[in-house]
Order: structure tokens, then sequence, then C-alpha cells
């Protein structure tokens, strides 16, 4: 029986695969030097499964080795079941098949899934146990001491909407016309028509994904990326497809659309979730070139674009002029004002908007009109609130990072913006770590969590900085302890970037 040619989604340059793999030859055989290079590459998820790789010739002779050397790699990766090789396909980059589907637990709570049903088996496996955690896994923020005004306002316009049936498919006109305001303010020239309002971000790219795709359909997403996102796509009956992010490689984006011919890209083009990366605004502009030129419905999450941390500056809106009817923003009030609200909304075309309005009926029908009425109160008052909101947030990050900088050896950067820390272990042993972590009190979410295929990034960890300075605080020695049991069963000593080593602590 033929063994089918692997499918390839994207392909990388001689020149570009150099520089992903940096300094790669740091003793003994090169081509165990070379494969061990690409296989991490493959598990950090900054080589994506199904890419082509150059051939052994072109490669050879970009990293100036013999083509032995290249030859030895490639056969090694496949021998791990890293790569798959076939005439006319070249050399493909895979994942060892084994189980990877998602553990099954309860409807999730927030921007991942509920860590204690997620973490229970492999907090079992490893023979811990623990109560009372700490949560640095769910990006949640409390709600700001105006959201209590918003509400009193919003109570006193009620009255105007009781005489009717209270059901606005497309959301409040004040709303609609407040989030519109908020588009031009930033310069998308943008009419209440182009806006709808949903029941949260999630109903946003829910509904995207079922208008949009159907079953095996492909959908491109950043790897990592935000969890519910690729759920939604999922049980939309599309197959999800990662590009390594953080940053975005928007050449690599554009090979896997060719390819890939998806019906639907999504990505998180501000303070992304959960690298922290921003895209530049020349960047923002290759993304809508590419959906023009493919006719690609192109969604950007713009859900954390009001919490920069760095400066009080807003990243250039993703819709750029806002004339393409390709291009879809996503917003919401979850994470600039408060989670509880359950208002998101939509910027499109308006036979975008209309073709979402009539999808939306089977679910909600419409968003409850008193938590839109304080949204507009609060979007009235965005200005004075997210001052607040941001020193609240870079007060708790600064926290944290410090402490991190000062308990591990680990690669800890300040983040721009968003609600997160993406952290580098230095070891593949993210899911480990979380399990560990667990059992000591306090919730991480591993790296691999947050893949389209739950294997790559595994040497990284989401920390949210949300919770109090107490809280903060008081997790750190949990995560100590947990990467002594981790870091201590893998090596006595851990290297640091500049040399030197860390005992387990």
């Amino acid at each position: 029986m033929p063994v089918a040619s692997p499918t390839v989604l994207r392909q990388l340059s001689p020149a570009t695969t150099a520089r992903l793999l940096g300094a790669w030859h740091a003793g003994g055989p090169a081509y165990l030097a070379l494969a061990d290079a690409l296989r991490a590459a493959v598990l950090s998820g900054t080589l994506a499964p199904h890419t082509r790789l150059p051939s052994e010739r072109e490669l050879a002779a970009v990293l100036g080795v013999s083509r032995t050397t290249t030859s030895g790699a490639y056969a090694r990766l496949r021998e791990l079941g890293f790569a798959t090789s076939r005439v006319g396909s070249g050399t493909v980059t895979t994942l060892p098949q084994r189980a990877t589907g998602p553990v099954p637990g309860r409807p999730a709570g927030g921007d991942a899934p509920v860590a204690g049903e997620t973490l229970r088996g492999a907090v079992r496996a490893v023979g811990l146990s623990g109560t009372g955690h700490l949560d640095l896994w769910q990006a949640t923020p409390p709600a700001p001491p105006e959201l209590h005004e918003a509400f009193t306002r919003a109570l006193e316009g009620l009255p105007a909407y009781l005489d009717s049936g209270g059901y606005e498919p497309y959301g409040l006109a004040p709303l609609r016309e407040a989030v519109a305001a908020r588009y031009r303010e930033r310069g998308v020239p943008t009419t209440a028509d182009e806006i709808l309002v949903t029941t949260g971000a999630q109903q946003a790219i829910a509904l995207l994904a079922h208008t949009h795709l159907r079953p095996g359909d492909r959908a491109v997403v950043e790897s990592p990326t935000y969890f519910h996102a690729m759920e939604a796509m999922r049980d939309a009956g599309g197959r999800v497809v990662g590009v390594p992010a953080g940053p975005l490689d928007v050449d690599l984006l554009a090979s896997t659309v060719r390819r890939a011919k998806p019906r639907l890209v999504y990505l998180v083009p501000d303070y992304q979730n959960p690298t922290g990366s921003v895209l530049s605004a020349d960047e923002r502009a290759a993304v809508r070139e590419i959906a023009d030129r493919h006719g690609v419905t192109v969604v950007g999450d713009e859900t954390l674009v009001e919490l920069g941390l760095s400066d009080d500056r807003t990243p250039p809106p993703f819709a750029g002029d806002g004339t393409s009817p390709h291009v879809v923003s996503v917003g919401s009030a979850s994470k600039a004002f408060w989670g509880g609200l359950r208002v998101g909304w939509v910027r499109a075309h308006p036979q975008v908007i209309a073709q979402l309005a009539r999808a939306r009926q089977s679910a909600d029908i419409a968003t409850a009109v008193l938590e839109q009425l304080a949204v507009t109160e609060l979007l009235g008052r965005r200005a004075e609130v997210m001052v607040g909101r941001r020193h609240m947030l870079r007060e708790r990050r600064d926290l944290l990072v410090g402490h991190l900088r000062e308990s591990f050896p680990w690669d800890v950067p300040t983040p721009p913006g968003g609600l997160f820390c993406w952290v580098d272990l230095g070891l593949p042993v993210a899911q480990a770590f979380a399990a560990a972590a667990a059992a000591e009190g306090a919730l991480v979410a591993a790296g691999p969590l947050f893949t389209p295929d739950n294997a790559g990034a595994a040497s990284h960890v989401r920390l949210t900085y949300t919770r109090s300075p107490a809280e903060l605080t008081e997790a750190v020695p949990r995560l100590v302890r947990a990467w002594g049991r981790v870091a201590g069963r893998r090596r006595p000593a851990h290297a640091t970037p500049n040399g030197t080593t860390h005992g387990t602590r």
C-alpha cells in the first residue's frame, strides 16, 4: 500500500532555517547537534509541524557543513519521529505519534481551562497533592472602582428601554456608536453599521468560526495562541494549523496561507496571548495584504489592545484604514474593564455584520441590556478608567517579574503589556513543572496548552500577574519548591544564559 505524501503547510528557506537555528553546534557529532537543534525548535514551537525543510544540499551550503551532516541530521529526525520524507515532498517536520488530546474536564471559566481539572491527572502522575491554590493561571483582573458607578448610571438609563422587548440583535445603538467612535479615535473610519455587539469576545470568535468554517476547512492561528479560540474553530469542524509566534513571522504566515488555503486566520496583534508580542505597523499592513491577495478572512483579536504598560500609546489599529472586506476586528470589555460584564464586539463590513447577527439567533439572540449600558458608560470614561487599570497592572507585573528574576535562572522578559509573563524555563519540563506547582499550591499554565498540537512550547509557562501583590508574593516560594522538584530530577545545577550555574533552590 503506497505511503501518503506528508502534508506540507509551509516551507522554510535555507537562510530562514539558519537564522532560526542560530549557534546550533555546541560540540559532539555535527549531525546529532543539528538534529537536536531542529528537534528543539519543533518542541519549542518556533518550527511548526508540516513545514518543509530545505533540501540536504541547500541547508549544507548555507550552514557551511557537509551534505553528510545534513543527511544524518534529517535521518535522526525521522528516527525520532520529528520528520518524514518522501520523493517529491522533501523532508517535512512532524510530531511523534502519541495521544495529545485535551484532558477531560469541566467547561472552562476564563481564558484557559479550569486548572484544577486539567492538572488533576498530572498531579496524580507525579504522586503529589495540594490544596489552597494561588491562581497564576487565569488572566482575569479584578473590576475597576468605576464599575459600580457605571452600573448606577446604567440603571438610570434603563427605563428608556423597558417599553421594548429588550432584544437588539445588533446591540444597543448607543453602545455601537461608542465602539465605532473609539475606532475612529484610533484612526479607523467606522460607523455603527460596522459594529455588532456580542456576549463577550468569545462569542464573537465562535460566530466567526461557525460562519466561515465548514467541517474539514483549515484555520490558521499563531502557535502558541489563545486557547478558547482554537476550541471554537474545532467546534466548528475546522482543522487548526499553527504558525510560530512570539514574534509572528509574516513571511511564514504568507507561505502557510498559500499552501494550506485556510478559510480563516486568527491573530492576537496586541500583547499576544500568551507571548506578549506586538505586531508592528508594517507587519499589520503585510497581514492585510495577505488577506486581500488570498481572499481569506483574517481576524485580529484586539481584546488586550488597551493594556499597554510600557507607555500609554495604543498600538496601531489592526484594520488599518478599515476598507478591507477580509479584515475583521474583535474587541471586548472583559480585559479592559471586567470579565463579568460579558460584552464584546465585532468590527467588520456591514454584510459580515449582518451574517453574524443572523447566526447568533440560534445561540443567545441578544446581549443583556443593562450590561451594554454599563459598558457604554465605561467607554465614555475610558481614558480616566484606564489610567488606574494600567497603574495597577504595571505594579503587579513589575512585582512578579522582579521576584522571578531574583529566584530563578529563567529567561523572564518584561512584557510590554497584557496580563501575563511568557517564561522560558530553559528545559522542556513545562508540563511537569505545572503539575509540581499545582501540588505546591500555585497554578501555572504550561506552554503546550496554547499550541494547536499540544506539543510545542515545552520549555515555556504562562504566569499571570492579575492577582493581588500579596498573592503574587506568596506564590513565588511555592514555585521555587516546584522548580526544585523538577530541575533536581533533571540535573544538579542549571546553566544560566551568562554561563554561570544555579543549584536547585
